[in-house]
């Protein structure tokens, strides 16, 4: 794969990138490293976590993510080099109590004290991409239809204020790039505008969600994105395995809902926007396109992101060495005008369900 410089950083990745917030969940951490293994035998040189990873999040396995990554790097010291390793510091912590205090702000002293515990738990002296994970500012994310002005705070920190926590990271060596994600328009003008304002490092990323049933980026980020030089790093590109067809009716392709599933296995996911109705009616739409046109539905929403201008890299998340392989296998895929005209036609039907 050739690699892709993120913004106008000096971090060049590969554009399919590791996932890991099922390790320390779903995966064990033999597993974990195994996945860990084949991932860099395949080419893959970048890698995203967490502090509050696995997911789903609790208290118990708070950090255990980066833990494995970091007992991962202890025992393969030299391939530490060879991964470009992001992480994030999670935003307000309203009802997860286990981090922070469950602080409802991201003050400067703790995005620096987030930043170290994750060196610790990472056993690495520098991070090569710190994002921050959710905006301190009420912003439509989430399954959030709507910006409501009256939920602002002017109290909690600036975003100048965070800027200046990540220059001190940077300057110290601890952080080589700074990034966002679940961000909107505003957020990447400002920070952008605030960085060059004041000499202050540049965003170099957002990481959004994107897939077929989540194309908001289209709505107006990624002409922001594109002018300003800063890359999309997608995630969800299979919709939480909703685009995989394994929660399609049965009697379609075998499959039912899996018991290992995360929607399936975990009542909190189904809580949220991949596990609404209309979520799943929508994907079930896209899999059966991808079928009618001779590809598995993974092959075929990962074409889809893979192939879209809009994209950097492309997170995908996995259980096994088998998944690993068939989304990178999927990677070269490419859709025809056609199929791409008749997903656009499902999307104006159906829009973003799982915004």
């Amino acid at each position: 794969m050739k690699k892709i410089q993120l913004g106008t950083s000096d971090l060049h990745v590969t554009p399919v990138c590791l996932g890991t917030m099922t390790f320390g969940e779903q995966v064990n951490e033999a597993d974990s490293h195994t996945i860990l293994d084949r991932a860099l035998e395949r080419g893959i040189n970048f890698l995203d976590a967490a502090e509050m990873y696995s997911v789903p999040p609790r208290a118990e396995t708070f950090g255990h993510t980066e833990t494995i990554l970091g007992n991962w790097f202890a025992k393969n010291p030299a391939a530490r080099q060879q991964w470009v390793v992001a992480t994030k510091v999670a935003g307000p912590m309203r009802g997860m109590g286990w981090i922070r205090h469950g602080s409802a702000d991201l003050t400067a002293e703790e995005i620096e004290g987030a930043c170290n515990d994750s060196l610790k738990r990472l056993q690495i002296d520098t991070i090569d991409l710190y994002q921050i994970h959710w905006p301190v500012r009420h912003v439509p994310a989430f399954g959030v239809l709507y910006f409501d002005p009256t939920k602002d705070n002017p109290a909690l920190a600036s975003i100048h204020a965070q800027l200046q926590a990540m220059a001190t990271l940077v300057k110290a060596g601890k952080v080589r790039a700074i990034g966002l994600s679940n961000e909107t328009p505003f957020g990447v003008h400002e920070f952008v505008r605030l960085a060059e304002q004041h000499g202050l490092p540049r965003i170099a990323t957002v990481q959004n969600p994107y897939c077929l049933i989540n194309r908001t980026v289209e709505n107006g980020l990624d002409e922001t994105m594109h002018r300003l030089k800063v890359s999309l790093l997608g995630y969800s590109p299979l919709g939480f395995g909703l685009l995989t067809g394994k929660y399609d009716e049965p009697g379609i392709d075998g499959a039912g809902s899996p018991k290992e599933g995360r929607m399936a296995k975990y009542e909190s996911m189904r809580k949220q926007r991949w596990g609404r109705t209309e979520s799943l009616t929508a994907a079930r739409r896209y899999n059966a396109l991808a079928r009618a046109n001779g590809m598995s539905p993974t092959q075929f929403a990962l074409a889809f992101c893979y192939t879209k201008w809009q994209v950097a890299s492309t997170i995908i998340g996995v259980t096994s060495v088998a998944q690993l392989d068939e989304d990178l296998d999927a990677y070269g895929t490419t859709l025809s005008p056609e199929v791409l005209a008749e997903i656009d036609k499902i999307r104006w039907e159906l829009r973003d369900p799982a915004l």
